[in-house]
């Protein structure tokens, strides 16, 4: 796992430009701490920072290789893992590539020396890559198929930069962090931005499962996979077993690493499961961790996403799996001087508590362990979230998370909403991507609408899960592994019909049903319970001066957008949506946008 970056420009001369684009790659060191390297000629440039977990010595970067076109250079900066890399590299070696590592870069590359673009096809994990091929002229930028690893990218006329955080391209003179009230809805809740958009002007995402080339004639970005549905063959037995072989198989191959590997466990049934299969790949020498709060046993109160405590659960697993476990407890009093570090992690708004408390558990595990495996995506993929289950968010009409709670965007000035439009902004966004549900002919009824609330939910939801994984492990030098991300997996399970996934008539029914045997029976029958919050009440009063402190301070870029009177409401309100914990969680983005727009100097049009 690394940071990546680079610089095409077909308008100027990139040799000169190099102490640029070491500055680009200096900014992700936390991505990759164990080396740096730099590739410039004339119009392309690439750099990468190295965390290595393959091939210690062997898989330096930025890695090059001579084309078949005139013999011209094909020099590839990558991040991330491709789990098949031993099988490509078998079968690119019977069609004569010879290797000089044994890295699953030099797989990656030679894997597009033969088949070109459609080289992604092939590949299995998560991944964000750039190949340039100076014969061609052209920058391929590839992001895996449910984006778990990130790629940010700037087009502008005669170029584009590129890289793993916008950091990389802030470094660049061409890039400058700018906003717009505009952004406000996704700026507040980020699950509502539709794939690739992000909150500043001119930077995107490459899609999930797509590719952007760049020639030119500038950047066009394509899919190269995307969900289909199909009919569903195999009765409640055999889609059973099928899940339960699936899984297996991708737990060993996520365990693949030359590093010291664990994984993170809640206590819950995703992470659970995960754990037991991979420790039955290393009996008695699994090592697991846990997060919780010190005085949570006091503090605690159940909420809907939230309805006990993960650290009892966990403990119980750990001892009935016989994993070496770390309960990792963290001092509530800490979380605040943590979420700077998150801040420069994300480059965009935190998530306060739930990033620093994820940042401060990561840099625990990072003291033993390189690679963790992670049970995100399990809710999407199955049907875990409470809101699968209850009628009117199903049928809501809009994003099934939001359902009929308040919208930070009530808080909005009057005349910020008049020119916003959030109400209408919301609907167009719900619209925009119910449009791109892969629907099956002749599906109807509750079996149609929970096709399109799983999809949904595979979207901004999960994007977001996935973007803050990466982030807060990444900026302490460690890769988190995410096995229900296996895009096989997905394929198979999104066509199961929901009365098997829930043939129980309980959340992840299907999964349960796969891995009884695996957990313990407390596992087995918990409900969904979502990554801990602290409810220490010293926390909370230091949130509500923080938010104070925005609502008061006239030099804070969002006071003159709120409604101030409504947020103080709010924040004396005891009701909040059901994602939520308690109605400060609610108002936390008004914190954290604050504090980014003036930590990054962020412009707002």
């Amino acid at each position: 796992m690394c940071g990546i970056t680079g610089w095409v420009d077909f308008g100027r001369d990139l040799a000169f430009e190099r102490p640029t684009v070491e500055a680009m790659t200096r900014s992700l060191y936390r991505r990759g701490p164990d080396g740096e390297g730099v590739w410039v000629s004339a119009h392309a440039a690439l750099g990468h920072r190295r965390l290595a977990v393959i091939d210690i010595e062997g898989g330096a970067q930025p890695m090059a290789a001579r084309g078949r076109r005139a013999g011209e250079p094909v020099v590839l900066t990558y991040s991330g893992e491709v789990y098949n890399f031993r099988e490509l590299r078998a079968e690119l070696a019977r069609l004569g590539h010879r290797f000089a590592t044994a890295s699953d870069t030099e797989v990656v590359l030679h894997a597009y020396l033969e088949w070109g673009a459609a080289f992604v096809d092939r590949l299995t994990g998560m991944y964000a890559l750039a190949i340039w091929d100076a014969a061609r002229e052209e920058l391929l930028l590839v992001r895996d198929r449910l984006g778990v690893k990130p790629l940010y990218y700037h087009a502008y006329p005669g170029g584009l930069l590129f890289g793993s955080e916008p950091k990389a391209l802030l470094a660049n003179p061409l890039f400058t962090a700018r906003t717009s009230e505009a952004e406000l809805p996704i700026l507040f809740n980020p699950r509502l931005a539709l794939p690739g958009e992000t909150p500043l002007t001119g930077l995107r995402q490459v899609r999930p499962g797509h590719l952007v080339r760049v020639d030119r004639s500038g950047a066009h970005e394509t899919p190269y996979w995307r969900l289909v549905s199909r009919e569903h063959h195999d009765d409640h037995a055999t889609t059973v077993r099928t899940v339960r072989e699936i899984l297996e198989d991708v737990v060993v191959h996520q365990m693949v690493a030359d590093v010291p590997l664990c994984a993170l466990l809640s206590g819950g049934l995703d992470s659970t499961a995960l754990t037991a299969l991979a420790a039955a790949d290393e009996p008695g020498r699994l090592r697991t961790f846990s997060v919780d709060f010190a005085g949570s046993g006091d503090d605690f109160h159940a909420t809907t996403l939230r309805p006990d405590r993960d650290a009892p659960f966990a403990v119980a697993a750990a001892r009935d799996l016989g994993v070496d476990h770390t309960p990792v407890t963290l001092d509530p009093a800490a979380l605040p001087g943590a979420v700077p570090e998150a801040l420069a992690a994300r480059d965009l708004p935190s998530l306060g508590q739930f990033d620093a408390s994820m940042y401060l558990l990561f840099r625990s595990v990072r003291e033993r362990s390189t690679v963790a495996l992670s049970g995100e995506a399990a809710d999407e993929v199955f049907g875990g979230y409470p809101w699968f289950f209850d009628e009117a968010t199903v049928w809501g009409g809009t994003f099934p998370w939001l359902g009929a709670g308040p919208r930070l965007t009530d808080c909005l000035a009057p005349d910020v909403r008049a020119r916003v439009r959030p109400g209408d902004d919301e609907r167009d966004r719900y619209a925009t991507m119910r449009a791109l549900v892969p629907r099956l002919a002749g599906e109807a009824g509750l079996e149609a609408r929970m096709r399109e609330v799983l999809y949904l939910s595979l979207q901004g939801p999960l994007h977001y899960l996935l973007d803050r994984k990466d982030r807060m492990s990444m900026a302490l030098g460690l890769e988190v592994r995410v096995p229900f991300c296996d895009h096989t997996l997905l394929e198979y399970v999104w066509n199961v019909p929901w009365k098997i996934k829930v043939a129980d008539g309980r959340e992840k029914g299907l999964l349960r049903a796969a891995v009884a045997d695996l957990v313990p029976p407390e596992v087995l029958r918990r409900r969904k319970s979502a990554y801990p919050a602290t409810f220490a009440p010293a926390h909370a009063r230091a949130v509500r001066a923080e938010l104070e402190r925005v609502l008061t301070d006239a030099a804070s870029p969002l006071r003159e957008v709120l409604d101030v009177p409504k947020v103080r409401a709010l924040a004396a309100s005891r009701t909040s949506p059901m994602t939520v914990a308690d109605s400060l969680h609610f108002l936390l983005p008004i914190v954290e946008v604050d504090r980014w727009l003036r930590a990054y100097g962020v412009s707002m049009a």
